[in-house]
């Protein structure tokens, strides 16, 4: 059953990455909207998830945001890392980003959309309506993960034809997520780590590269309501799948 229900997330999957696709011509729209989506998956469903799962305190923090923390300082490490590398090849030069990044954000939400799918399977094993609820939760937040798994990636200057493999790959992960969970389980706090640092990368994607770039050219009332429109989306999925 929860391999079945999966399938629905493979489906939202793949129908965000081609609206994505589709909307190549209003790019800064586009890329508001990502940055509203990211901080409103961010904020909204994956910081208060990994609090209640790994909310133990460490020296007076939650675990859980220490390790946000942490995520955000290792992605603007690798991305710094990457960049200095680039312009010493003459890269910045040219106003190119390292594409490096742009996958190893991709690889991230993969991962993270895998870890859905083992959500899915585990919460089938407590019982079905418990799995229903958080499978809907799935299903509904999936679009936006493949509107922002193509955005990220075609962002930092990979080929479409990568952004697109990406793309199936974040769309297949929920599926073999939810599959695995017949042959292992995986700790609730060690899930609840995960999440809080995934969160914090992906805050720093779309603080300090998404957003930014989307308003770089085309500072517009419409891309900052693009944004809003993400976030506010986000909360209306997890009041709906609350």
């Amino acid at each position: 059953m929860a391999v079945f229900v999966a399938l629905g997330a493979f489906l939202m999957t793949l129908a965000g990455g081609w609206t994505a696709q589709r909307v190549t011509d209003r790019r800064h729209l586009v890329l508001g909207l990502a940055g509203g989506l990211m901080l409103g998956v961010v904020g909204l469903d994956l910081l208060p998830e990994a609090l209640r799962a790994a909310g133990r305190p460490v020296f007076g923090v939650p675990a859980a945001l220490l390790l946000f923390v942490a995520g955000f300082l290792l992605a603007h490490l690798v991305e710094r890392t990457l960049a200095l590398r680039q312009a010493a090849h003459g890269g910045e030069e040219d106003g190119h980003r390292a594409p490096e990044v742009g996958l190893t954000a991709a690889s991230a939400m993969v991962g993270h959309s895998a870890m859905d799918g083992v959500a899915i399977g585990a919460a089938f094993q407590v019982g079905g309506g418990m799995g229903t609820a958080v499978a809907l939760a799935v299903i509904a937040h999936d679009f936006a993960d493949g509107f922002n798994t193509f955005t990220i990636t075609s962002l930092y200057g990979n080929a479409r034809r990568r952004a697109i493999s990406m793309l199936v790959a974040d769309a297949c992960a929920p599926v073999l997520g939810a599959l695995s969970t017949i042959f292992f389980t995986i700790p609730e706090a060690l899930l609840g780590g995960y999440i809080g640092l995934f969160g914090g990368v992906l805050l720093y994607l779309a603080a300090a590269e998404i957003l930014p770039e989307a308003h770089h050219e085309h500072p517009a009332r419409s891309t900052l309501l693009c944004t809003v429109a993400g976030a506010a989306f986000i909360w209306l999925v997890v009041g709906i799948s609350g």
